[in-house]
């Protein structure tokens, strides 16, 4: 991220300052805090790292009074009605009930769909190129082939054919 915000010859103490914030769904660290700031510390040192990066675990659980533990309600809601911030209720309402917002919703559903159905197959055969590779190396290695041939026949590193033929340990 650093590079992406620093221009060629600027001082990185010009860079600014970076936060990375996780809502988790449950309380991470089981302690009942709202939230949790992280900070990078030099260990030799026992020092605050002072680099500009804050990262925040909130704590999804939490149902506080605070707006943090309103807003973990909120992200929890299914019904506009329960909400307690009015920006949310009225984005959520758009989303659920208005036919645009719902057409909206339904076409990014889609799309994540089509996308992670094309990963999962993509995934798939990859897996079932290895397990076809690996059931090759097998029958090569019992017909006397080196793990360098089979290597070289198959498109895999020396290391990880050796580990489809070698023996396995019970």
């Amino acid at each position: 991220m650093d590079v992406e915000n620093l221009d060629k010859d600027q001082d990185y103490r010009e860079l600014p300052d970076t936060y990375v914030i996780f809502i988790t769904e449950k309380d991470y660290y089981k302690a009942g805090k709202p939230v949790y700031v992280i900070q990078n510390i030099n260990l030799t040192l026992g020092l605050p790292f002072e680099d500009g990066t804050h990262i925040l675990y909130v704590n999804g659980e939490y149902r506080g009074d605070s707006d943090i533990g309103k807003l973990m309600h909120d992200f929890n809601c299914t019904s506009a009605e329960e909400m307690n911030f009015d920006l949310m209720a009225e984005r959520t309402r758009y989303l659920k009930e208005n036919p645009k917002g719902v057409g909206s919703m339904c076409k990014a559903m889609e799309e994540l769909r089509v996308e992670s159905y094309a990963e999962g197959k993509a995934e798939g055969v990859e897996i079932g190129k290895m397990e076809q590779a690996k059931k090759t190396a097998l029958k090569l290695s019992r017909k006397g082939n080196s793990v360098e041939e089979i290597a070289d026949l198959l498109g895999y590193d020396v290391d990880t054919v050796s580990s489809w033929i070698a023996p396995k340990a019970c």
